[in-house]
């Protein structure tokens, strides 16, 4: 795919030139910095040239010539040749009429011309005026058909925001960069999400100051792109800057009226550095170009205070012998004679109680209360963290270009690293329950995941021409890897041998793809005929580690670990067995441990024809062949027509797939997911291929197949400066890809049951091939410019999307569970929630921003529509309604070199709606706000100061 140098405008124009002349100029932004790279074309011809590094240009014109003059990142400029030596001065800013890489192998086509509809986001303004400063907030603000929020009290999605497209699923929109394919997270999301049962890309692991640029096609592409392009593609565009030298600093934090557990003030403290510089190299245009970041987000909690039970009468009795010294860990053997004598000196009724059966039902009364007085402590005391885990990383990525002749031979490549640390808190584990060994921790405590989050691509590639057919060879390689380490924490069966911190395992995901491209453009067929074919071939292998044995095994009263059914684990005062692991997240055991491979091998066939100058249509097809699961093919049909001069109609139809990521085939192990009681269950997800899958009559994975078809138009009012465009669109997914509700055994001693046990869990999960679904929507985006004055100029977007996801049919269950009457299971109340109402179906986005010589004054509102609780009992469903977000941000440019921003997002401190008592979903004080159904996330205000030092 040939990637972006020249553009060519090819317009029906005429004109008598006076005399020929050699003209020679300089292209220019707007503070006079020469544009090394620029493109010059003669209107009306293919006749062209581009500015070398300092900005110079000499083409053979006639007077009175249009030369169109365009450069990313700028406005395209039409000047008419007056002159022998033109000085030309470009708009930054990039327009809809921007040439395109994504939806199209025409490397002429635009983004209002094209026959699928394109979002084109300018990141250097954004990089400069928006609070947000993450990838996925950034499009979360920017792009209403993209959502992605902060997630709480989900294990490893605290640390890497799940994301989507048109409401389908993380694992429905493929990434690319510089047009090749991005790898994929190691994380499974199978906690209680959004998402859950996906896979997304890691967008965060790429720094905004490296990006040019973002291209977000919104239709399905998997018959040009492949596997994963149900919903879309997302075409990251690296930068090419060269001698300028751009760093920011960036901090703010929540200010906010429940801030520190609703008590007011401030936290939640970020601070991020970022810097970019490029060089040239050589004489054609090449460059090399290094951006990078660090930064640090501080934890934020949004918990007001623990409603439920803390401690019972047990609690007291250790209380008082630990306070006369006495070693509380032998109050748990069988002499109870010790219990007697400090349940007495507590002043506890025993009612002659005198054995351990007897003792226990008295000492299991509640004590809260009196505990907290007698303790000196609050029930605040007792708080999770409920908000956003903490973050510290860095991210590097480079982007070289290096033309080897004066033909367009090029030698290309790219590469990033980034390492990340998170630390995310799970729920409280409270004195009066048996997996808090109390001897260790006498008031509870809250244990903590530690994440490591790693991350390498490199992608090398040459292009250039053999004949006349452009030929881009190259090979993109990139792995992903996520480590845990459980602080603060405790293996309770263990009793007094157990550590405080644990190896808990991990897992990664490696991803190497090679690809040919071949495309050639006919200007002289028809009106212009592009034809583009090539190959692909793909490995992946997905591996997961084991902990250390601790972090996974349960252990006997005896210390020995439990490898049979006969054997018991060691229990509390009150007779419960003691769970294994360590809490919060129990590690990967060595049965978990696997390396799993396959390959995929593509070729690929586009046209693309201008049949008039009206009417332009577009075929493409795609084989696809998975070691694992066979072959599948695509197909895509897309056509535009050009009513007027101004306005375009458009649609496409096209069939895709997505192959089941390899972590949704291979991925186990045991997890605590707590349910809407706010009741732990260890919960083990096995594998298809597993015999408790078998029992079930859980069949393996297959692809998911999908069928859509969009419909819109595009329309320039040039007077009024005003560009519109409307697509709506259907998509049907077969055969999507869910995890499942969690299996119980009968409790019988029965091989499934027999099976749980063996994996230390009580329930089981799979992933599965349930449900299909339908999807539906309308996209809209209207953007304006104008002048106000001689030194002002103002520009506003206005983009909304309205979009409906739903089951349909039944639900693709097996004869084994029909008739255990477990398809409520298989696909349960909550997950449908997840897929048609956890997130907002309608969002509205209105930036407007009004920029001077001086000044840089951004104004963004965002409507966030309706989202609803994901639970499993209907009538505790709460809707929780509408919101308007407003970011506000002003900028001086106090220099040449320096420009001072401040700004906020969410400045009015909007909340979603609370949680409400009789909804049943606020757990005891946990949630006062939804953790299952996210609009814009619960952080409240955020204030921001940013310095942007630029040297050219």
């Amino acid at each position: 795919m040939k990637k972006y140098y020249f553009i060519a405008v090819i317009f029906i124009f005429g004109m008598v030139g006076f005399t020929n002349a050699q003209i020679t100029g300089s292209v220019l932004d707007e503070e006079g910095t020469p544009l090394p790279g620029a493109s010059i074309v003669i209107k009306g011809t293919t006749t062209g040239t581009t500015t070398d590094f300092d900005g110079n240009f000499t083409i053979e014109a006639s007077m009175g010539d249009v030369l169109v003059v365009s450069y990313i990142g700028f406005e395209t400029l039409q000047v008419t040749v007056n002159n022998s030596v033109m000085d030309i001065r470009l708009t930054s800013g990039v327009a809809l009429s921007e040439v395109i890489i994504v939806g199209s192998r025409n490397p002429n086509r635009t983004a209002t011309e094209s026959t699928v509809p394109v979002d084109v986001i300018d990141m250097t303004e954004l990089n400069n005026v928006a609070p947000q400063v993450n990838l996925n907030q950034i499009l979360n603000y920017v792009a209403p058909s993209f959502t992605s929020n902060t997630q709480t009290i989900s294990d490893g999605t605290d640390h890497i925001d799940p994301a989507s497209l048109r409401g389908l699923g993380p694992d429905q929109v493929l990434v690319l960069i510089n047009g090749k394919r991005r790898h994929t997270s190691s994380l499974i999301n199978v906690n209680g999400t959004f998402g859950r049962g996906s896979v997304g890309t890691d967008l965060n692991a790429i720094p905004a100051a490296a990006i040019q640029r973002i291209e977000v096609l919104r239709d399905g592409a998997a018959a040009q792109y492949g596997s994963d392009a149900i919903a879309g593609v997302i075409n990251i565009i690296l930068n090419k800057n060269v001698n300028e030298l751009t760093t920011t600093v960036t901090t703010g934090a929540n200010f906010t009226k429940n801030a520190n557990d609703q008590t007011g003030g401030v936290d939640g403290e970020t601070t991020n550095i970022s810097a970019s510089y490029g060089i040239p190299l050589g004489d054609n245009g090449g460059f090399i170009n290094l951006s990078g970041d660090f930064d640090v987000r501080e934890e934020y909690s949004r918990m007001k205070e623990w409603e439920g039970t803390i401690f019972n009468l047990y609690n007291t009795v250790e209380r008082v012998a630990s306070s006369d010294g006495y070693d509380i860990a032998n109050l748990l053997d069988d002499d109870v004679a010790d219990v007697i004598q400090y349940t007495d000196q507590a002043g506890i009724d025993r009612n002659g109680a005198t054995t351990k059966e007897d003792l226990r039902t008295i000492l299991g009364a509640d004590a809260t209360t009196a505990e907290l007085a007698a303790r000196g402590q609050q029930r605040s005391d007792y708080n999770m963290r409920v908000g956003q885990s903490a973050l510290r990383g860095g991210r590097l990525f480079a982007n070289f270009s290096l033309p080897l002749d004066d033909i367009g031979t090029t030698l290309y490549s790219f590469a990033g690293i980034s390492s990340r640390t998170g630390n995310s808190a799970g729920f409280y584990r409270l004195p009066n329950q048996s997996r808090t060994y109390t001897p260790a921790y006498i008031d509870g405590f809250l244990p903590e995941i530690n994440s490591n989050i790693k991350d390498q691509s490199i992608s090398i590639g040459i292009k250039g021409m053999v004949g006349d057919w452009s030929v881009d060879l190259s090979n993109t390689y990139g792995k992903n890897s996520f480590l845990y380490t459980i602080g603060n924490t405790f293996n309770a069966s263990m009793q007094n041998s157990s550590p405080t911190f644990f190896d808990a395992g991990g897992f990664s995901f490696l991803q190497n793809t090679s690809n040919l491209d071949i495309t050639q453009f006919f200007e002289d067929v028809m009106y212009g005929l592009n034809i583009a074919f090539g190959a692909e071939y793909r490995v992946e292998n997905y591996d997961i580690v084991a902990g250390e044995e601790p972090s996974y095994a349960q252990y006997t009263a005896n210390g020995q670990r439990i490898t049979l059914a006969s054997q018991q684990p060691s229990q509390d005062f009150f007779g419960n067995s003691r769970p294994g692991g360590s809490q919060v997240f129990p590690g990967f055991a060595p049965s978990n441990e696997l390396s799993r491979g396959r390959s995929s091998v593509a070729g690929y066939f586009d046209v693309e024809a201008d049949f008039s100058e009206a009417f332009l249509a577009s075929f493409a097809t795609r084989y696809e062949n998975y070691s694992d699961f066979g072959g599948t093919i695509n197909f895509k049909l897309a056509g535009r027509f050009k009513a007027t001069e101004n306005l375009n109609i458009r649609g496409a139809l096209n069939t895709g797939f997505r192959a089941p990521s390899l972590h949704q085939i291979n991925f186990n192990s045991t997890s605590t997911i707590f349910d809407n009681q706010g009741n732990p269950q260890e919960v083990g997800t096995f594998a298809n291929d597993s015999r408790a899958a078998s029992l079930l009559g859980i069949p393996q994975l297959k692809e998911e197949t999908s069928q859509s078809v969009s419909l819109g138009l595009t329309a320039k009012i040039p007077d009024a400066n005003l560009t519109i465009t409307v697509d709506g669109y259907f998509v049907k997914i077969n055969d999507r890809v869910v995890y499942t509700g969690q299996f119980s055994g009968p409790g019988t001693g029965t091989e499934l049951d027999n099976l749980l046990r063996q994996a230390n869990a009580t329930a089981a999960s799979f992933f599965a091939n349930a449900i299909d679904t339908e999807s539906k929507g309308l996209d809209i985006v209207v953007t304006h410019r104008t002048d106000l004055g001689a030194n002002w100029r103002l520009k506003s977007d206005l983009a909304g999307t309205f979009s409906k996801t739903k089951k349909v049919g039944d639900i693709n269950a097996s004869e084994v569970l029909r008739n255990a009457g477990l398809i409520e299971t298989y696909f349960p109340e909550d997950s449908r929630v997840y897929l048609e109402e956890a997130v907002p179906r309608t969002k509205i986005n209105l930036s407007n921003s009004l920029t001077s010589d001086k000044f840089i004054i951004f104004l963004r509102n965002v409507y966030f529509g309706e989202v609803t609780e994901a639970t499993t009992t209907v009538a505790n469903q709460q809707v929780f309604g509408t919101k308007l977000v407003t970011d506000l941000s002003v900028g001086y440019k106090a220099t040449d070199a320096l420009t001072l921003t401040l700004g906020a997002n969410n400045l009015f401190d909007i909340y979603p709606d609370r949680a409400k008592d009789e909804f049943g979903n606020r757990s005891d004080g946990r949630f006062d706000w939804s953790r299952r159904a996210q609009q814009f996330g619960i952080g409240g205000r955020f204030l921001f100061a940013r310095l942007n030092f630029t040297l050219k």
